[in-house]
């Protein structure tokens, strides 16, 4: 009798353990899910918890289901976690949380060349819609995206832990930062347009991963700029175009440059794609920019209300700001460097210039809407905005 009764206060224990222990995962889990919980510690309990619990094989399988959803999504790394990713602060925040959608696809590649999806785009006018556009220089450019490079932002060696990221614009409000050094020690560094280097390495640095732009902006930049030393594109094996569709000549010059032929029509015919990516060209180097992608970000972040006036067809958010909103949704931190800011007047419009020059606005960009944005997301703890 008196073992029976010490089996059944044993049992009654051990529940009561479990309990106590069940009731504390609960309770911690839910906690750290709350807006407002720190990051790291809820990161650090999920992926105990998780590894603590899972077998081998279902850690294969979520490592598995990560590495599709990243050909997908860009998701750029699976493990370990992030603890101090900037999807944190966005979820953290009622506004943003709402404004960002991280599963609209950045990129485009040849699978996504469907009926519904050349549907949609042939309705829809440039910059981000495929109406007017000779079908078949679309298509062509599109199914030679077929390489895994294509696929996923980050295709070489991609750091462990959170992916750091600068996006240095060319304001002249970098011009004595003495931010070189700081820039290049991130994980990535995305430069623009004009991003002149020689001359100015202590401000703005040396090292380029991506260089992003229309066929438009990247040409106007060679002309606009050469007087302060921008004769060429950067250049570098390991870095990567990005191809913002604003018009045929992006998918145009984008095909020529897989192939490595020169341009054969438009304006741009006769142009040789090694001029402005290198003599070793391959399709790893090249990504385009989902026209969806774009279009998500302009209705959602920089809805202009330039859209509602005369020049409503040439309305499109900065080339700078397609690059940074790029970043912000594919790496876990991002410091922007150049950009426009409240005291821009004290500043003159690029770092490059010897003399002052006054910022100008165009019809075709909204540099305040993007200011505010700018501001807004530095507050947020969203990214980190260069200001002086």
């Amino acid at each position: 009798m008196r073992l029976r009764w010490l089996k059944l206060l044993s049992l009654m224990v051990g529940l009561t353990v479990s309990a106590v222990f069940y009731g504390h995962y609960y309770t911690s889990l839910v906690r750290s899910l709350q807006p407002g919980a720190d990051p790291k510690s809820t990161f650090k309990w999920l992926n105990e918890s998780r590894h603590g619990t899972e077998s081998d094989q279902e850690r294969k399988n979520d490592k598995k289901a990560a590495v599709t959803s990243a050909k997908s999504n860009v998701k750029l790394h699976t493990d370990p976690v992030c603890p101090t990713s900037l999807r944190f602060h966005v979820q953290n925040d009622s506004y943003f949380r709402n404004l960002f959608k991280f599963d609209v696809p950045v990129l485009m590649w040849d699978s996504h060349l469907t009926e519904d999806t050349k549907k949609n785009l042939k309705q829809r006018p440039v910059p981000y819609g495929w109406k007017d556009l000779p079908p078949e220089d679309v298509a062509s450019t599109l199914q030679l995206l077929n390489d895994s490079a294509n696929q996923i932002l980050f295709d070489w060696q991609p750091p462990k832990g959170c992916v750091r990221c600068a996006v240095v614009g060319n304001g002249g409000i970098l011009n004595g930062s003495r931010k070189g050094k700081e820039i290049d020690e991130h994980d990535y560094v995305f430069r623009l347009n004009g991003a002149v280097i020689k001359g100015f390495e202590e401000d703005v640095g040396t090292k380029t991963s991506f260089y992003g732009f229309t066929v438009n902006t990247m040409k106007n930049s060679l002309i606009a700029y050469y007087e302060y030393g921008y004769t060429e594109t950067p250049k570098g094996q390991g870095l990567r175009y990005i191809f913002i569709p604003s018009d045929l000549r992006d998918y145009v010059m984008l095909r020529s440059g897989i192939l490595g032929v020169p341009v054969p029509s438009g304006s741009d015919q006769g142009d040789k794609p090694s001029a402005y990516y290198g003599p070793e060209v391959t399709p790893k180097k090249f990504k385009l920019l989902h026209p969806e992608f774009l279009m998500y970000l302009r209705d959602r972040f920089l809805k202009s209300e330039i859209l509602k006036t005369e020049y409503a067809n040439l309305y499109m958010p900065s080339t700078g700001g397609l690059m940074l909103l790029t970043a912000l949704h594919t790496c876990d931190q991002v410091d922007a460097y150049g950009f426009i800011t409240n005291n821009f007047h004290q500043f003159s419009d690029h770092y490059f210039e010897t003399k002052k020059k006054e910022l100008e606005f165009y019809a075709n960009h909204d540099m305040i809407l993007e200011m505010q944005l700018w501001r807004q997301l530095h507050q947020k703890k969203i990214m980190t905005l260069y200001q002086r």
